[in-house]
């Protein structure tokens, strides 16, 4: 039986409580004690002998009650912590100030391939085969900052968060600290979780008849665990695509990560999607950092806008999908990774490989599967639907009652040319709703000047020769239009919200300025 004996504080009385319980030959096992309380753990005391002890106790001066107990508090924490340790993924290890290993739990026992008792007493030196590492923890107090470390030949993102005796109000003493090992796995569901709520194919808002055909094609193509190539307008949601098909596919418990290849010059590119090496350059993290390949083991990775790859890029991504291998920057060990490739572009890949752009090999791996979505202006019956969706969402941000578009409003949407599709729609509702007060939103409320690029811009079909020259015929227009207002490469690119290099080459491509910059 347990008991806790509650008191009133002075010197010795624990002592004195103890006494009791010896001379009536009851053995303790456990005693803890606090301000006002003893907490005992008397293995032979019953029901039977409970009324005298309660009796002989009060002759203690200061003693209050005797209540009995299920668990001694401190081993109510233990088993609280046991539980918490063992239910934890992530591989934790408290040490103590010289960096001995004190408790770990389940993961951690299971990455070392050791019993938990073996690890225990052990030194983070003996088991991460680095005393440096070790002695830098320890002279930090614990303090230093996360990186890599490699267990087993796997690695692994070490947080380290250090153990402190409180002195006063102000200092505390170090003790020791608790190692944290996040596997790439790990950090790829988080990021996926931060980045992506979900997203099935009910999140593509839309009912007319080429976007129900999307769907239905997407779900049968989502199955399919092989390269996905979606190509479409940019702005028509293909990430979106992306997502639903990632998460009707069986690999929708991993992660899904995204990276835009023309918003990254070329090394950055290929560091975010392949990681890096410790000291591969300079400013690399101290211990290297996975790449999304490794993040998203066993999940999907989608490289939006693949037609602006670099030529080098694009042959370390076909070496990938050849076998699955590949190596980090600065490093020769090669590392194998499970991910399936969605990859989606506006440009014409066919036409890129024609003129030696694009690599004919690595085109016919992407393509192994394929998706188009479809322009906004070849699904109108969608644009309301799509600009109700997106009220509903600005009006939640901005606080404000829900608003309705008038009759006029509602013909010029449907009119309008919409060149940047969806995210255009997107934008100009948000900022309709940001500037007006307004319970019903007129023609006037929507920004539409953006229209008259489109416009400017607008090939008729006998104008047009080919799909290729219609959409080179729109970049030349829209960049001659905003050159003068943006006039230099930098600037437009942040107008145009994309990369300094494609911008640049564009300009050189069309000529402008005619004069020399």
């Amino acid at each position: 039986m347990r008991i806790d004996v509650q008191f009133a504080d002075r010197v010795g009385i624990a002592h004195e409580i103890l006494a009791v319980l010896a001379r009536r030959n009851l053995n303790v096992v456990a005693v803890e004690v606090d301000s006002s309380d003893v907490f005992i753990d008397v293995p032979e005391l019953d029901e039977v002998l409970l009324p005298d002890l309660r009796e002989a106790l009060r002759g203690v001066p200061g003693v209050l009650v005797l209540k009995v107990v299920d668990v001694l508090p401190g081993a109510r924490r233990r088993l609280h912590l046991d539980t918490l340790m063992a239910v934890m993924a992530d591989p934790v290890m408290a040490v103590d100030a010289n960096g001995r290993i004190l408790v770990v739990n389940a993961a951690a026992a299971a990455v070392a391939e050791q019993p938990e008792q073996e690890l225990n007493r052990r030194t983070l030196a003996d088991l991460f085969g680095d005393s440096a590492l070790q002695q830098e923890l320890v002279d930090s107090g614990f303090s230093a900052p996360a990186r890599e470390v490699r267990l087993h030949g796997q690695p692994f993102w070490m947080e380290v968060t250090p153990v402190s005796e409180p002195v006063d109000a102000a200092f505390g003493h170090t003790v020791g600290g608790v190692v944290t090992l996040h596997a790439p796995r790990r950090l790829g569901g988080r990021l996926h979780a931060l980045q992506h709520g979900g997203g099935g194919f009910d999140a593509i808002v839309g009912d007319s008849e080429s976007i129900r055909a999307l769907k239905g094609r997407a779900a049968r193509v989502a199955v399919v665990d092989a390269p996905l190539l979606i190509t479409g307008e940019t702005g028509t949601g293909k990430e979106l695509v992306a997502q639903a098909c990632h998460a009707a596919s069986q690999r929708s418990g991993a992660p899904f990560l995204a990276l835009n290849c023309a918003s990254l010059p070329e090394s950055l590119a290929e560091s975010e999607l392949f990681g890096y090496a410790s000291g591969a350059f300079t400013g690399a993290q101290r211990g290297g950092k996975p790449g999304l390949v490794e993040m998203a083991e066993g999940g999907t990775v989608f490289l939006d806008e693949i037609g602006e790859m670099s030529p080098y890029l694009q042959a370390k991504l076909l070496r990938f999908l050849s076998d699955g291998r590949f190596r980090r920057i600065g490093s020769d060990r090669e590392i194998k990774a499970n991910v399936r490739i969605i990859s989606a572009t506006h440009r014409n890949l066919a036409k890129m490989v024609a003129d030696g752009s694009f690599r004919e090999d690595l085109f016919y791996r992407l393509n192994v599967l394929q998706l188009e979505v479809p322009a906004l202006r070849d699904r109108p019956d969608d644009i309301l639907l799509l600009a109700r969706h997106f009220i509903e969402r600005a009006c939640a941000q901005a606080q404000k009652p829900i608003c309705r578009l008038s009759a006029q409003a509602c013909a010029a949407l449907v009119a309008h040319a919409w060149p940047g599709n969806v995210r255009q729609l997107q934008n100009v509702v948000f900022r309709a709703i940001t500037m007006t007060d307004r319970r019903v939103l007129e023609t006037s409320d929507f920004d539409l000047a953006e229209g008259r690029i489109g416009r400017s811009m607008a090939v008729t079909p006998g104008q047009a020769e080919d799909w290729d020259s219609s959409v080179a015929a729109f970049e030349k227009a829209l960049l001659e239009k905003l050159y003068p207002e943006y006039p230099s490469s930098r600037k437009l690119a942040a107008r145009l919200r994309t990369s300094h290099s494609t911008i640049a080459a564009k300009l050189r491509r069309y000529g402008i300025p005619a004069q020399k910059r």
